[in-house]
């Protein structure tokens, strides 16, 4: 498979951050240090936008071309690819209270349903609570295709178009909304996770954007490549207009930085991923050693790194205490190794299997649903169905780079 260096490069910096955010429940990094982590949050809108970008693809293309769709196919895909890993860390939080970073745990079938971002009571039970991204990305997965096969019936750039700003100035309304009614409530409550950060409708400005990519990419193929020729102009106005959403958030829970500062990052993140997406890129030519290795794992390391957090502080915390640099390696050991554990004992043998049972390819072993623009029924013979889906197969694995290798897992 041909991966994109530039889109393992952002997921691995996406996985790195994340992580060096959530070591506040070991004590952080020092005062020296903070600085690294104070914005690791943001790695999961990296993610999102990244999963809008490469699922959107996969789903865009092929009805684009008129071909088949099985939903049923993507919907095994991925099951096959977030279900057995995830099942594996939920059963270690559920049956080894002793694993959990802290005590509080909410009901184990709110995991299971991908409802624990909407019901989660973050002041009591916050164990494992960095699966609330997964919800986000699984209810992502449940409609987009179904929407997507929706619009793309009779495509217009106009509906899509109006579509998309509706979806940002609905947000930017509703979060307005929601926190000037959340921060006159008395007694106060803990509102921010709960109303604003962990709620789906609330966070589809990544995956938005990352759409709206593999939209243009797959609709507009002449726009994509003339922009990509300005790929390095793109990376820069991209860095800058995180960095101005990442200042709107040095108050994380002020009422500028949640009307407007979501949409402003991950379009910031957006840009970057564009850039990534080109190998001719400063970010695409850029080889960082280990950065492929840290984006093939990064789903594991998401899932299992504040279990290796807690292992670590709870055995050794006390002859760790006064010994940074050597802290600092055992965790990062720690985490590598158990995310290294759970990718190479789980998710790839489950990634094999589904090559098996799951992939496109498998005739009629799902049902597949197809759809044609007008334009298109007259150049489509009987059986371009099974072939266009086995060559765009081949064509995503290029152009999507890692979709299936690695998710956008998250947390925060």
């Amino acid at each position: 498979m041909h991966r994109l260096p530039g889109l393992d490069l952002l997921r691995a910096i996406a996985i790195v951050w994340v992580m060096l955010f959530h070591s506040f429940i070991v004590g952080g990094l020092g005062p020296d240090f903070a600085w690294l982590s104070r914005f690791g949050w943001a790695g999961v809108d990296i993610f999102f936008v990244l999963s809008g970008f490469l699922i959107g693809t996969q789903v865009l293309r092929p009805l684009q071309r008129g071909e088949s769709f099985s939903f049923r196919g993507f919907y095994a895909r991925r099951a096959w690819r977030i279900l057995p890993a995830f099942t594996i860390v939920l059963a270690l939080y559920v049956l080894f209270p002793a694993l959990r970073e802290v005590p509080g745990l909410q009901p184990w079938w709110q995991f299971a349903t991908f409802t624990l971002n909407l019901l989660i009571d973050s002041a009591h039970n916050s164990a494992f609570s960095h699966a609330w991204s997964l919800c986000v990305e699984e209810h992502f997965y449940l409609v987009f295709p179904c929407l997507a096969w929706w619009l793309t019936r009779r495509p217009s750039m106009l509906k899509f178009t109006g579509i998309c700003v509706a979806i940002v100035v609905l947000g930017i309304a509703l979060r307005t909304t929601v926190w000037l009614h959340d921060t006159a409530l008395d007694p106060p409550r803990n509102w921010f996770l709960e109303d604003i950060y962990y709620p789906t409708w609330m966070r589809l400005d990544g995956l938005l954007m990352g759409i709206m990519l593999a939209a243009l990419r797959v609709y507009r193929p002449q726009a994509w490549t003339r922009w990509q020729r300005h790929s390095n102009a793109v990376l820069v106005g991209g860095l800058a207009v995180a960095c101005l959403a990442l200042w709107l958030f040095r108050d994380r829970t002020g009422l500028l930085a949640n009307a407007l500062g979501w949409p402003l990052l991950s379009l910031g993140f957006g840009l970057l991923v564009f850039a990534g997406a080109d190998q001719r890129s400063l970010i695409g030519r850029w080889r960082v050693p280990g950065a492929g290795w840290l984006a093939a794992i990064s789903y594991s390391l998401y899932l299992s790194h504040k279990i290796a957090f807690h292992v670590v502080e709870t055995t050794f915390g006390a002859q760790l205490q006064g010994h940074a640099l050597m802290a600092f390696a055992t965790y990062a050991s720690a985490v590598l190794l158990l995310g290294a554990a759970l990718h190479y004992l789980v998710e790839r043998p489950c990634l094999r299997l589904r090559t098996q049972y799951a992939e496109p390819g498998q005739g009629n072993r799902f049902a597949r649903i197809r759809h044609f623009r007008r334009d298109d029924r007259r150049h489509a013979g009987p059986s371009s169905s099974d072939g266009g889906a086995n060559a765009w197969s081949g064509a995503a694995q290029v152009g999507s780079a890692a979709a299936e290798q690695g998710t956008s897992k998250s947390p925060v």
